[in-house]
């Protein structure tokens, strides 16, 4: 089914783009807008802009850009029709829809039957905790057991799977859902050489994994009973929805919590997450047993820049598990770590001295990682010189990495009064370090360079890469390569190589036909930006800027192609009678229309409204010079296309042999050369030519 255009009206006017964006990323207001750093690349300081007002986000350092139905498209990796249910679901709107064709309903359906199922999985997983009578006397009772009220239970959806081996499956088939979609979910094992299907989850209790918006995406499953045979937990496998590394367990639960305290508790297992949260200690995730990720440290950051790591007592786990530390130190984060008495885990040791007194532990025990790591290891190191000199070393490798200068320096200053070591060559080692990785990361990039130059000089179908593809006829004489190695061409034979072929140059454009896109794009901006309002009520009132513009420029046709489709279709909308506004451009369904649009309305650097209201100095707007920008503009757009003009024609001069050729396109020259000077005076130019 397809969503009429007024249910889609009403989508989006509930939908603010504050609000949805706000879910995902930690907005601050600086000026007329909002900033977060972007959740769609890694970056250290903001540069991801949300204006209210106009309804759009944009980043200055991916060049991400949209409305909030674009957004959840970007995040979710949603097509546009399944983002616009996803927020109508959210904003409680009522949809009507018309039928979709078959090649739309099979593009919409590809994800969506993966979400459907793994809900459904999940509803029945619940039902069998709390209606089934196997669910009721093994699973319930180990949440219970757990110290898990009801409440609890269903706020992380907990559920049961049968001991039976294919109850789920004959369930889901009986419902409609279709083997293949089961099956790619990773719900469903299918032996297809045996004729046979079984349940991945069985005689288990199961812990739903939900994405930042709340949908379950997959499962971990913790078996009862004793099995040598089975492993502890079982988890989804990898799957088009679900990606482990890109994703922190209790996110869902916990984003509101730790964007309010500004500050998010990382702990390893699901118990651990919902025994806190049941505490009311509500900001807590976990990277659920595997290796801290890139992409999950990411995941906070846009929720907090600040994160308490909580480790049980055992010791090789900490050592195990501090290289994720170092990744948060890299990404700007500030990161501090406590340590549980021997024997305990934040499961257990809130249930044991209750949440406050959890909480004060925490602020009382809470180190940073330099402190943390000199306690952890200096006993271990004692008066052995060579040891404390490697605790050192690996103390300036953590520091090297913090992107901030100053909290760089904080950090050596105290771990030279920690170590007792002078605190510049503490700088000069980290110098060294950071000399050697960049050398490193110069020599890595040569060598990827010259294995891709040898890969292009290879026969068709010959990797460098892939051995078993050599022809039998090179034999033992064909040379291998380890990724280590650094070579040149001079260097891989004795014999002198054929030259390598340069690429094709690419033409580039001359500086008049950059100043002829330029020129369109100012253009293209004024439109967008004020084409509805009246380019000069005093002496043409009534007049839109889009009128005065289109009639100024009539018969001019754009080179730019984007910038040739935004005026062909504020021609056609002006021949119906209509002056399509800035909302129009910044919603439009074609994505090119709509990301460059709001690269032409938003605004990275803007006087903040406290600053107007103490000082009484006017700073005019482009409104207050619409009229003298758009006329300005005209000239230096025309004057740009004569310049084209111009330089074609001496080129036609330069070739021309017929005489008669020359003299008419002499004329046109001079035609041309007097627009020329006619524009510069109204510009107030001169002409060099």
């Amino acid at each position: 089914m397809r969503l009429d255009q007024e249910t889609i009206e009403r989508i989006k006017q509930a939908a603010q783009v504050a609000d949805v964006i706000g879910d995902y990323v930690s907005l601050k207001k600086k000026g007329a807008n909002l900033w977060a750093c972007c959740p769609f690349h890694g970056e250290k300081s903001p540069s991801f802009s949300v204006s209210p007002a106009k309804g759009i986000y944009k980043c200055f350092g991916c060049g991400k850009a949209g409305d909030s139905v674009r957004f959840i498209m970007d995040i979710e990796g949603l097509g546009y029709g399944e983002a616009l249910r996803h927020l109508a679901k959210k904003y409680n709107i009522a949809i009507q829809e018309s039928p979709l064709t078959d090649e739309q309903l099979q593009a919409q359906n590809a994800r969506e039957s993966l979400y459907i199922a793994l809900n459904y999985a999940k509803n029945y997983y619940q039902n069998n905790l709390f209606q089934h009578e196997e669910g009721q006397s093994i699973g319930y009772p180990y949440f219970k057991e757990r110290g898990f009220s009801d409440k609890t239970i269903k706020a992380f959806e907990l559920g049961y799977s049968l001991d039976m081996w294919d109850a789920f499956t004959k369930d889901a088939l009986k419902n409609g859902y279709s083997v293949e979609v089961l099956e790619k979910a990773g719900l469903t094992i299918r032996r297809p050489e045996e004729n046979k299907m079984f349940d991945r989850f069985r005689n288990r209790v199961i812990f739903p994994i939900h994405n930042v918006s709340g949908k379950t995406i997959a499962f971990g499953a913790r078996i009862l009973k004793a099995d040598k045979n089975q492993p502890k937990y079982l988890n989804s496998p990898e799957t088009e929805v679900y990606h482990k590394s890109n994703i922190l367990y209790g996110i869902y639960q916990a984003k509101n919590a730790i964007r309010s305290k500004d500050v998010c508790y990382l702990v390893e297992g699901y118990t651990d997450v919902i025994s806190l949260y049941q505490a009311g200690i509500e900001n807590v995730v976990a990277s659920s047993g595997t290796s801290l990720t890139l992409e999950q440290i990411r995941l906070i950051a846009r929720f907090t820049q600040n994160i308490t790591v909580l480790y049980d007592g055992d010791p090789a786990g900490i050592k195990a598990s501090l290289r994720g530390m170092d990744m948060i130190l890299e990404e700007g984060l500030n990161v501090k770590l406590v340590v549980f008495p021997q024997g305990e885990d934040p499961d257990s040791y809130v249930q044991k001295i209750g949440s406050d007194a959890f909480v004060q532990y925490i602020s009382d025990h809470a180190s940073d990682f330099i402190t943390f790591k000199a306690e952890l290891f200096l006993k271990e190191a004692g008066n052995d010189p060579f040891k404390r000199a490697e605790l050192i070393k690996d103390m300036v490798g953590s520091i090297s990495l913090i992107p901030d200068s100053i909290k760089r320096s904080v950090f050596f200053q105290k771990t030279a009064s920690l170590m007792q070591i002078d605190e510049g060559l503490l700088i000069t080692e980290s110098n060294k370090l950071t000399l050697e990785k960049a050398k490193q990361k110069e020599k890595d990039s040569q060598r990827d360079t010259n294995r891709q130059r040898l890969q292009n000089d290879l026969p068709s179908g010959i990797s460098l890469s892939s051995p078993t593809q050599v022809p039998p006829s090179l034999g033992d004489d064909m040379m291998s390569f380890s990724e280590e190695d650094t070579f040149s061409f001079e260097e891989f034979s004795s014999t002198p190589t054929a030259p390598v072929s340069e690429p094709t140059p690419v033409p580039q454009p001359s500086f008049v036909q950059y100043a002829t896109t330029l020129h369109e794009q100012e253009c293209i901006r004024l439109l967008i930006n004020h084409g509805t309002r009246e380019v000069d009520p005093a002496v043409a009132p009534g007049i839109t800027l889009m009128q005065y513009v289109l009639g100024e420029i009539d018969g001019l046709s754009f080179k730019t192609p984007i910038y040739h489709e935004i005026l062909m279709l504020c021609r056609q909308k002006f021949l119906e009678g209509t002056v399509p506004d800035t909302q129009y451009f910044l919603s439009h369904p074609m994505v090119e229309i709509q990301s460059e649009s709001i690269n032409l309305v938003a605004e990275k650097h803007s006087v903040s409204e406290a600053w107007l209201s103490r000082h009484e100095i006017f700073v005019p707007t482009e409104v207050d010079k619409l009229a003298d920008m758009a006329y300005t503009n005209i000239l230096r757009l025309k004057k740009a296309f004569n310049d084209e003009h111009l330089s074609a024609l001496m080129k036609q001069l330069a070739q021309s042999k017929d005489p008669n050729e020359q003299n008419a396109l002499l004329m046109e020259f001079m035609q041309a050369k007097e627009v020329e000077k006619q524009i510069a005076k109204e510009l107030g130019t001169v002409v060099v030519r």
